[in-house]
């Protein structure tokens, strides 16, 4: 499930900024100038991020003997609270803020990172992620924090989890080879599609586009990182397919693939490719991505159903304009199918086993001063076949659920959001913000998202087309 345009490594890959509990916070520590990957990027990734504090968080973290060997440690807790109108326990298909009047320790996040530089001549590099908390469900990959597929016939199920609502997940281990903008990236990283990310310093906004929430979240393998200038960063590499570490096709066992007559049907080899491009002033970026290979679609809950193997295929398109030193523009488009996906069409003349999703997502970020800034997103996401949203994906994700894979929501999806952010120091982040969100279904008979009793019985459907939500987080950098 889970899991966005180039993560843009052209900024050096900031996918996050920061870790740690509060109680290993030392009150006396001097300010430490966070590694280059964790500096606010002036486009893609965090266009919304206007906001300078010069030297960046007051780094609480410090081990002298690493960071001699310009090894860093830090990171950054995540905790916040949300609700819907209809006061059921989950809020639809939000995913990582997806429990309602249920506060959350979303994100107790800590990195341990050498950046390669490679300016100069061959240097190495390397990192590892650790993610607790409730937003851990989402990012795991199969054979590593999640058991695999053949096991239980669900693709996310976590393998460090301590409750359905708690668990630890490693979203990266890598490691960096970099010799004069050449940069290879050797393991397990997040996804370099898309706008939104996981990690919470990387976002405006508490929840999450749709677009951001169904797509990969990782991947593992080696991807190619060239910059032959400042406006231009090539991507290309191959991985073992969405949220996968090391879970091979299942040609045996009940939920052994069925069609082991289509092309690769015994891989989970795929491609991933993407470009920024950005202008000399870096007020516009365009960062187009894509990735393809053969991925499983499970045919149902019995054992006997098996599992259908075929091409899914993401693109997704990130462009980036800031209009002015005040405002900023955002647009994102990403297009996806998925074959033999065992689904009837979802259009007049579209062949039966196709699924297709797609999503068009607008931005708009005003700063009002050096500690307040107001955010807007307006999204529309179609989900031709009812196959790739579905909710609640917590309770999905247990084992025994009888409900899993009985169809998702086929339809029309639309959320708006408006937030603000405040950051009354350096390490401090505040956002609140009130979300509608409404389904337009194909048929009279699709069920709905939104709702009692969604999450209340496992596999059942909500009652209603739409859902008012609320909600605000804090996160405190270190």
């Amino acid at each position: 499930m889970q899991p966005r345009l180039p993560n843009s490594c052209s900024r050096r890959w900031v996918v996050h900024a920061a870790a740690v509990a509060a109680a290993i916070v030392a009150a006396t520590a001097t300010a430490q100038p966070p590694p280059e990957s964790d500096v606010a990027p002036t486009a893609t990734r965090l266009a919304w991020e206007t906001i300078d504090f010069g030297s960046g968080p007051d780094r609480r973290i410090h081990f002298p003997l690493l960071e001699d060997r310009e090894i860093y440690n830090y990171g950054w807790i995540d905790y916040g609270i949300g609700a819907n109108n209809w006061g059921t326990p989950f809020n639809g298909p939000i995913t990582l803020a997806d429990r309602s009047w249920q506060s959350q320790l979303n994100q107790l996040y800590f990195i341990t990172e050498r950046v390669a530089d490679g300016s100069e001549g061959l240097d190495l590099g390397c990192r590892v992620d650790l993610l607790f908390g409730t937003d851990y469900l989402y990012t795991t990959a199969r054979g590593l924090d999640a058991e695999p597929y053949q096991d239980s016939g669900i693709e996310n199920v976590a393998s460090w989890a301590f409750s359905k609502d708690y668990g630890l997940a490693m979203p990266q281990l890598y490691a960096d080879v970099a010799w004069r903008g050449i940069t290879l990236r050797l393991g397990h990283f997040y996804s370099v599609l898309g706008y939104e990310q996981v990690p919470a310093v990387g976002n405006f906004f508490y929840t999450h586009a749709f677009s951001m929430q169904f797509s990969p979240f990782t991947f593992t393998g080696f991807l190619g990182i060239w910059e032959p200038n400042d406006g231009v960063t090539f991507y290309a590499g191959m991985h073992d397919g969405w949220n996968n570490f090391s879970d091979p096709m299942p040609t045996v066992g009940p939920f052994a693939i069925r069609n082991r007559q289509y092309p690769g049907s015994g891989s989970t080899a795929a491609v991933l490719a993407a470009v920024d491009f950005s202008s000399e002033d870096d007020r516009q970026t365009l960062s187009i991505g894509a990735t393809s290979g053969n991925e499983l679609t499970p045919l149902g809950s019995q054992p006997a159903d098996g599992s259908l193997v075929g091409n899914r295929s993401l693109i997704s398109t990130v462009y980036t304009n800031r209009l002015t030193d005040r405002l900023t523009w955002v647009f994102q488009n990403d297009n996806a199918w998925q074959f033999n996906s065992g689904l009837p069409a979802g259009n007049i003349g579209q062949p039966g086993g196709l699924s297709q999703w797609y999503s068009f997502v607008n931005f708009l970020f005003w700063k009002f001063n050096d500690q307040w800034m107001g955010g807007m997103r307006l999204e529309y996401f179609r989900d031709n076949n009812g196959y790739v949203i579905t909710a609640p994906v917590r309770n999905q994700s247990e084992r025994g659920n009888p409900g899993y894979w009985t169809g998702g929501f086929a339809g029309n999806f639309w959320e708006l959001t408006f937030g603000l952010n405040w950051y009354p120091n350096a390490n401090w982040m505040l956002r609140p913000e009130v979300r509608y969100d409404w389904f337009d279904p194909n048929t009279a008979t699709t069920p709905l998202p939104y709702g009692s009793p969604l999450g209340q019985e496992i596999g059942a459907g909500g009652s209603r087309y739409g859902q008012f939500y609320a909600g605000a987080d804090v996160v405190f950098q270190f």
